[in-house]
């Protein structure tokens, strides 16, 4: 990779749902997505359940580690959408009801001809001094508090408040990836794929086998922030595969 500063992130999913395996989440995967995109690398991910202090612990470990926390989850009108507090309570900050999300709530639902309630009104809290994020989709803001981005839960809630923070984070260069695929084991091409990384200075190349169709294959993936750099290693590799006989499915 490249020598300039690298832009880091952390996602907190926060639910006992996903825990007990009753949710799958899908935030993972669209968020790292998007902060590629944004030129950030996700480097950890953590998932804590409903519980204020362990949401508190995560946040103060991950916040000063990292240039921008991600947290999903906890954010609606009932009793255990805790996010809001926890993070408040992370930042030594009282909770308080933003006027702006407040009229966004009362507009949202006059207008779809929904009682305003105060459990709807709830997902107008926030941590003193924070920030909205704009939602498209169901009304309720996200939160920003310091390099903490507070997003729903609900996958395509999240993906709305996601592009609500189109282009307003800094990063670096977006990491280009390019797929080999191929009928072969591991262990066959371990020394190959080791040379093919060395040859080719600011290149990373993984490898993520698979079994299907009734074979033996791997994914071997390659990775760098300059495109060009991601394309030569990637034939190179293809070729140098090719001439150890191995059969190749595609390349993407």
């Amino acid at each position: 990779m490249s020598e300039e500063k690298v832009w880091t992130a952390a996602l907190l999913v926060i639910g006992d749902e996903i825990l007990s395996g009753r949710t799958e989440d899908k935030n993972i995967a669209q968020v790292a997505r998007w902060l590629n995109l944004q030129g950030i690398r996700l480097q950890e991910v953590r998932v804590v359940p409903d519980v204020e202090e362990a949401i508190v612990a995560a946040v103060n470990v991950l916040r000063p580690a990292y240039d921008y926390v991600i947290t999903t989850g906890g954010i609606g009108p009932t009793h255990d959408d805790i996010t809001v507090d926890s993070i408040a309570a992370a930042f030594g900050v009282p909770v308080i009801t933003d006027p702006e999300a407040r009229a966004i709530l009362e507009d949202y639902y006059r207008d779809r001809g929904v009682p305003v309630t105060e459990a709807r009104l709830r997902m107008a809290r926030v941590p003193q001094g924070a920030e909205l994020i704009p939602n498209p989709t169901s009304g309720a803001p996200g939160v920003k508090m310091s390099n903490v981005y507070i997003l729903a839960g609900v996958p395509n809630i999240a993906a709305a408040m996601l592009q609500g923070l189109e282009g307003k984070l800094q990063g670096g260069r977006p990491v280009t990836s390019i797929t080999v695929t191929a009928h072969a084991a591991e262990s066959e091409v371990a020394a190959l794929l080791k040379q093919v990384q060395d040859d080719h200075p600011g290149v990373a190349v993984g490898s993520y086998p698979f079994y299907r169709d009734g074979g033996f294959g791997a994914d071997f993936v390659v990775r760098s922030d300059d495109e060009g750099l991601a394309n030569t290693c990637a034939d190179d590799l293809l070729e140098r595969l090719k001439a150890a006989g191995v059969e190749v499915i595609e390349q993407r």
